[in-house]
C-alpha cells in the first residue's frame, strides 16, 4: 500500500514540526500501521518511510548498500531538485560535506578532524567552556526573574563554543547564527531571507544558494588566513587539510566549515532549549535532577531523544534489497525518521513522557554507524558543563509564556522557550 495522502503529506510538511503533536502522531500511525511503506506526497519523488529505530538502525549499517550522495541527502521537491543539479552542473548537492559523501572519500575527509573531536582531545577544552557557559548563567541572572532561554541563552551559548573550536572571531558571531538560521528555517518566514513564507521551489533554492554563498566567501578568508598563518583550531585543520597527499577541493573545504559551523550549534541549542522547555512543563523531573547532579547524563541524553533536531536524512538503494520483509529497488529513496525512531513504543518505555532517568537511553538523535555525528562528543561535554553550572544556581523554573518551533522538517527544535525563574 501507499501511505495515506493525509499522513505523507504531514511527515514532509515543515508546519506539521513546528506544531509538534501533528508529526508525532502521524509517525506513531505510521509505525503501527505502516512501519515501511511508500510516500508519495505532491510535487516529490516516491520515497520509502523508514519509522521504527531497528529498521533504521540497518539502514545506517549498510553504508555500502543505501549511500548518501546518490541522490539528494535531505527530502526536496522534483522541483528544486532539478534547479539544483542544473545549478551544480547535474550534482544533487549544493555543498559537499561529509553528510553527502559516501566512502571511500567519507572516511577519508571525516579522518581530517575526527582526531581533534575525540573526547580524551576535548579535555583540554572544558576549563574554557566552563568559563563560557558560567558566563551565559551569569547573563541569565542579569536578566531578573525571566528571559526568552532559547535566544538569550541556548542559542547563544553553543554558537560561542563551536566559533570558539572552528577559530571565528566573537564579533562575527551574530552573522554565523543569522546565515545558520536562515539556511535551516528556509521554510520559517521569522528566519529565512526573505521575511515571507516561501511557496515557489526555485526561489526557496536561490534562498539557500545565496546563504551558502555568504558562507563560503566568508570561510575563503579564513581558508587564506589560516594557511598563511596556521593556528591551534579547527579552520587550520581545515584549511591545510590534505586527501590523498592534494589541498582539498574549494566545495570540499567551504562545505567542511559550513557543516562545522552550523550542525556544530544548532542542534546543541536546540536541544539545550528544549531540555529546559522539558524541565519547566515537569517539575518533578527538575526537582529529581536538581537534588541529584548525578542525573546530568541521563538529562542530557533523554533531552536529545526528546528533541531530535535533525528531524531526517535520505538515503538511496545501490542494489535490490529486502528490509523489514519488504522489496527496496535498486535506486529507491528512503527517508530515515530519526524523530520517529526514538518514540518507538517497541524500544522506549512511555517514550512520550520526558524521564531524566530513562535507562537504557538507546537514542539513535546522532545516527549510527559510519555516518555517526562527529560532533557527538563535544555536544554532549557542552550540555554538560552548562547543566552543571546551572542547576547548581537555579532553583525554580517554569514557562512565561507559550513557547514556539522552527517551521522546518530538516534540522529544527524550539524558536522561543520563555520562562520565569528564580536563581541565587
Amino acid at each position: 500500500m501507499t501511505i495515506p495522502a493525509d499522513i505523507a503529506k504531514d511527515i514532509v510538511d515543515p508546519t506539521a514540526y513546528a506544531d509538534g503533536d501533528r508529526v508525532d502522531q502521524a509517525f506513531a500511525w505510521l509505525r503501527k500501521e505502516a512501519p515501511l511503506d511508500v510516500a508519495q506526497p505532491e510535487g516529490f519523488d516516491p520515497f520509502w518511510v523508514v519509522t521504527r529505530h531497528a529498521d533504521i538502525l540497518e539502514v545506517e549499517r549498510q553504508n555500502e548498500l543505501f549511500h548518501n550522495g546518490d541522490r539528494a541527502t535531505v527530502l526536496t521537491t522534483i522541483e528544486a531538485d532539478r534547479k539544483v543539479r542544473e545549478m551544480m552542473g547535474g550534482s544533487p548537492h549544493l555543498v559537499r560535506s561529509l553528510v553527502q559523501m559516501d566512502n571511500p572519500d567519507h572516511f577519508a575527509y571525516r579522518k581530517i578532524t575526527q582526531g581533534s573531536l575525540l573526547p580524551q582531545n576535548l579535555r583540554a577544552l572544558e576549563a574554557r567552556i566552563r568559563e563560557i557557559a558560567r558566563g551565559f548563567v551569569d547573563r541569565m541572572a542579569e536578566h531578573g526573574d525571566r528571559c526568552d532561554f532559547a535566544r538569550d541563552v541556548a542559542f547563544l551559548y553553543p554558537l560561542h563554543v563551536i566559533m570558539e573550536v572552528l577559530g571565528v572571531p566573537e564579533s562575527d558571531e551574530p552573522r554565523m547564527l543569522k546565515l545558520t538560521q536562515e539556511l535551516f528555517g528556509n521554510a520559517d518566514p521569522d528566519l529565512n531571507r526573505s521575511g515571507k513564507t516561501i511557496t515557489d521551489a526555485g526561489e526557496g533554492v536561490d534562498s539557500i544558494q545565496s546563504v551558502v554563498m555568504d558562507f563560503m566567501m566568508y570561510f575563503n578568508a579564513i581558508t587564506e588566513d589560516r594557511r598563511a598563518k596556521p593556528r591551534d583550531d579547527l579552520a587550520s585543520l581545515i584549511a591545510n587539510g590534505k586527501i590523498n597527499g592534494e589541498p582539498m577541493g574549494h566545495l570540499e573545504a567551504m562545505s567542511y566549515y559550513i557543516i562545522a559551523a552550523t550542525a556544530g550549534h544548532d542542534t546543541t541549542s536546540s536541544t539545550t532549549a528544549g531540555a529546559l522547555w522539558a524541565l519547566a512543563e515537569n517539575p518533578d523531573q527538575f526537582a529529581k535532577v536538581k537534588a541529584d547532579p548525578s542525573l546530568i547524563s541521563g538529562l542530557i541524553e533523554e533531552s536529545i531523544r526528546w528533541v531530535t533536531p535533525v528531524k531526517h536524512f535520505m538515503r538511496t538503494a545501490t542494489a535490490d534489497a529486502e528490509l523489514a520483509g519488504k522489496k527496496i529497488a535498486k535506486g529507491d529513496w528512503l527517508f530515515l525518521s530519526y524523530p520517529s525512531g526514538n518514540r518507538d513504543e517497541t524500544v522506549f518505555e512511555d517514550p512520550f513522557s520526558f524521564k531524566v532517568d530513562r535507562t537504557p537511553n538507546k537514542h539513535i538523535a546522532f545516527g549510527y554507524g559510519a555516518h555517526i555525528c562527529l560532533g557527538q562528543h563535544l555536544a554532549r561535554m557542552e550540555m554538560r558543563v552548562l547543566w552543571e553550572e546551572l542547576l547548581s544556581r537555579i532553583d525554580s523554573v517554569e514557562l512565561d509564556g507559550t513557547p514556539t518551533r522552527m517551521t522546518a522538517n530538516f534540522v529544527c527544535g524550539p524558536k522561543s522557550v520563555p520562562i520565569r525563574f528564580k536563581m541565587h
